[in-house]
């Protein structure tokens, strides 16, 4: 059924027809405006902050995190994870250009296949498309190189996350979906699905038992490169030399 049909058929059962031009325009700008609803001022924080606020919602949500440098690290800390859970080392992967450039060679006993995940396949690794500081959430829009199979069917979902796509709060992962995605066909930004992350599957629904892995993985681990410079932890910023103002105090020393 076409979506002519559908809103057809709801008119016909609200014996509405056409909206009135006046109306039509309201909406018409409030879709072209995109106004903003309002956002929790937990969300407003300095850059190393709201990465460390992201980082223990994951956590509490029984989710696990660990930081590495650059994507270099990103094969040792995948190995590393798996060997600590018992896990196999064989894992499929979302065929995502970010993902393809790690250098996985450097780690010869890893297997990849790339492509959506089977109900077979134990462990995937998908890419991040962005990060909510507010909850802990990931955002990962379907696409061909980001198969959305690989965050229901497995028993451990890895999601490879720059700390550079945190944001504090929804509002403004949306703005960045509609700045970097574009629909050739529709000229929209929605992709056909978007999943949004928060911890491992889990469920209380019967007898208020906690259940991992009721409708999907049951094990969620970001491996989160610290590539934006903003967001890290303050002991870890390199204070610059101390510089010596003419006519001033000598610089520590000196």
């Amino acid at each position: 059924m076409t979506k002519d049909a559908i809103l057809g058929a709801i008119r016909r059962g609200l014996r509405r027809g056409e909206l009135p031009a006046d109306q039509q325009a309201m909406l018409g700008g409030r879709l072209a405006t995109h106004p903003r609803h309002l956002i929790p001022a937990r969300s407003r924080l300095p850059r190393p902050e709201q990465v460390a606020l992201f980082i223990r919602n994951v956590e509490k949500e029984f989710g696990t995190v660990e930081r590495v440098p650059a994507p270099e690290a990103v094969p040792a800390a995948l190995a590393d994870y798996l060997s600590a859970q018992n896990l196999p080392a064989r894992v499929v992967m979302a065929p995502h250009p970010e993902l393809s450039a790690i250098p996985w060679a450097e780690r010869p006993l890893l297997g990849f296949e790339q492509r959506r995940a089977q109900a077979t396949d134990q462990v995937s690794v998908q890419h991040g498309f962005a990060g909510v500081a507010e909850t802990g959430t990931l955002v990962l829009p379907s696409a061909p190189e980001r198969p959305t199979t690989l965050n229901l069917l497995v028993e451990t979902e890895v999601v490879v996350l720059r700390a550079s796509r945190i944001a504090g709060a929804y509002e403004e992962v949306w703005d960045r979906l509609r700045g970097e995605s574009r629909d050739a066909v529709s000229g929209g930004f929605m992709p056909r699905n978007i999943m949004f992350v928060t911890g491992p599957s889990r469920s209380a629904d019967i007898e208020q038992t906690l259940e991992l892995g009721a409708h999907g993985p049951r094990r969620l681990h970001v491996i989160l490169i610290d590539d934006d410079p903003a967001a890290l932890p303050m002991a870890d910023v390199e204070a610059p030399p101390p510089v010596a103002v003419p006519g001033g105090p000598a610089a520590p020393g000196d």
